[in-house]
Order: C-alpha cells, then structure tokens, then sequence
C-alpha cells in the first residue's frame, strides 16, 4: 500500500495523488509532501525511491534490506534514518511475541518518506492526525518526523507496562501453585525484554544525534523535540534495566518455591516410607512358609484370590501416581 499526503501553502491538504504526479510536485518547495509505504513489492519500493526521488543508490539498497540497527545517514540534501518499531503479539501456543519491524525513513526539506514491510500503527495514528488537522504539517517534514518517532517510543512504553503487568501476575502465581508453563513464560518474557532493549538503545543514540547534529534539513527550533523524545528512550532504558532485574529475581523466587516443595515431597515420600517399612518387614518375614496353618486357608490360593491380589497391586501404584500428579509432585 502506498499513501501519499500533500499539504500546500495555503495549507489544503490533498491524498487523491497518483504516483507519477510526485516529481512534479516536489518541485515545489511550498508543498509538503509524505509518502508511506508499507507491504510493497521490492520492485515497486525501487522504483519509487530511485526514479521519483532520486536517492543514492546505497540509501536506497539499505531500506531494501531490513537488517539494519537505528541508525542515521547524512546525505547531500536529505537524511536516510533507521528506526524500529515494537508489537507485542500472541503467537500460535498464545505466547507473547515481541516484533521489532523495521522502518526506513528518508527526511528532505519539503518531504517525508516512511519506508516498511509490514503494517506499523503508529504510522496510523499520525497520519490520521495530520488529515484532521493540517497543522500537524504546517511545521514541516522535521516536525513530522518528531512525532513519527514519539508515537514510535509510545508505543514501546505501553509495552513495557504490558511486561510489567505479566509479571506482576507471574510473581503472584509463583507462590500459588508454581508450574513448568510459569518457568517458560518467564524465559519468554525476558526474551522479550533483551530483544527490546537491543533497539532501545541504538535508537537513543539515533535521537541524540538529531538533537545535537546540526543538520540542513532539521530547523534548530526544532531540535529540543527530538532532545525530548531522546529522555524518553533513556528513561526507557532505565525501565527495561531494572525490568530485567526484576524478571531474574521472579526466576530465583520461582526455582526456590519449587525446591522447597520439593523438599516437602521427599519429607511426605520419607515418611510413608517409614511407616510402612515395618509392615513390609512383617509381611514379608511370615511369607516365607516358616510356619503351617492351623486353619483351611486354601482360597486364598485359589485363582480368584490371585487375580484380585493382581489388580489391587496394578491399581494401587496407578492412584499412587494420579495423587502425586494431583500434587504436582511429578
């Protein structure tokens, strides 16, 4: 899908625009003009990129390959940035799945382009404010980009609640009944927490550069907005710091629940044990024919009473074991 927004000097905004009427359009300095494409052919994103807007070529072969940290490009008249996204999703065991999509971004004096290949909803969300309110472009395509990259870094706060909430239900449920599936989840969920803060912190640095860089298409007016949301990556650090700290101690209160009641198991087993190792003693000792019956015991010998004895020593090692099961024990 590609989208094209344009907001002229009267400040009417315009996105019945056909593709090929773009090079004109740029040639107008008092247009601003946003592209967003997303879920595109290879060729289609090449095309564009190389014959409507003429970038460099290795600009261009970068935002065709999505294996790139954050980062930023200066280039003769435009800046060619790398950013990520974050989403949290259910994969197909209902697993929480952290996806960091990429997305390509090319900052011109009257234009935005916003490259990805796959839906990102913080693009959503502003491209629906800037068709409500023109004045979301009035500032220019650097303004623009500011708040690309908030609605970027929101998005990841509210994750970061997220994973604070599970666990909080995690820590809850470890000293209930812990379970194997609580052991994963925590894995899980620090998987996640890694995988976040490897983008975290390149994107910081993208940040801080455009708050401190002098660069042509930035305004210097507008440079303390990108110094704001660079606070809030670091305060985003912070939190996935201490976030890590907090899941590894879920993970040594998890294992020392589970060794304590694993200690509880083997005192149960050492006592049933003990009581029964007298009787075992007993039965055992008077089974050995040492002594002649004064009574007629000949049923006991009969093929009935062999099968019953059959099934009870089947049947009790099977409810033994549905018990210990029940006890999560085994």
């Amino acid at each position: 899908m590609i989208r094209i927004l344009i907001r002229n000097e009267e400040g009417n905004i315009e996105t019945d625009i056909d593709v090929h009427e773009l090079e004109e359009k740029l040639q107008d300095p008092g247009n601003l003009i946003w592209v967003d494409m997303s879920s595109l052919s290879t060729a289609v994103v090449e095309e564009t990129l190389k014959e409507i807007f003429a970038f460099h070529p290795l600009s261009v072969d970068d935002a065709l390959n999505e294996t790139h940290v954050p980062k930023v490009d200066e280039w003769n008249d435009y800046l060619y940035l790398v950013l990520r996204a974050a989403e949290l999703v259910r994969d197909e065991d209902g697993d929480q799945a952290l996806l960091v999509p990429e997305l390509d971004i090319f900052l011109g004096s009257n234009f935005l382009v916003t490259c990805s290949w796959v839906h990102i909803k913080a693009l959503d969300r502003v491209w629906n404010h800037c068709e409500m309110d023109e004045r979301w472009l009035a500032r220019g395509p650097d303004f623009l980009l500011y708040h690309v990259a908030d609605e970027l870094v929101a998005d990841m706060i509210d994750i970061v609640e997220q994973m604070h909430a599970s666990l909080d239900e995690i820590e809850e449920e470890i000293f209930g009944e812990a379970s194997s599936d609580m052991l994963e989840e925590l894995f899980t969920l620090k998987r996640n927490v890694l995988k976040l803060q490897r983008i975290v912190m390149p994107q910081r640095d993208v940040l801080q550069k455009l708050s401190r860089n002098k660069y042509g298409v930035i305004d210097d007016s507008e440079r303390m907005y990108f110094r704001d949301v660079y606070d809030h990556l670091q305060r985003l650090y912070d939190l996935l710091d201490e976030l890590v700290i907090l899941v590894g101690s879920a993970l040594d209160t998890y294992l020392s629940v589970v060794n304590n009641r694993m200690n509880d198991v083997m005192k149960t087993l050492t006592v049933i044990t003990a009581l029964f190792m007298p009787l075992a003693f007993i039965s055992g000792f008077f089974g050995m024919n040492f002594f002649q019956s004064a009574a007629d015991f000949s049923v006991w010998t009969s093929r009935v009473a062999f099968a019953v004895a059959m099934i009870v020593m089947l049947l009790i090692p099977a409810l033994m074991y549905w018990w210990m099961r029940h006890k999560t024990w085994v």
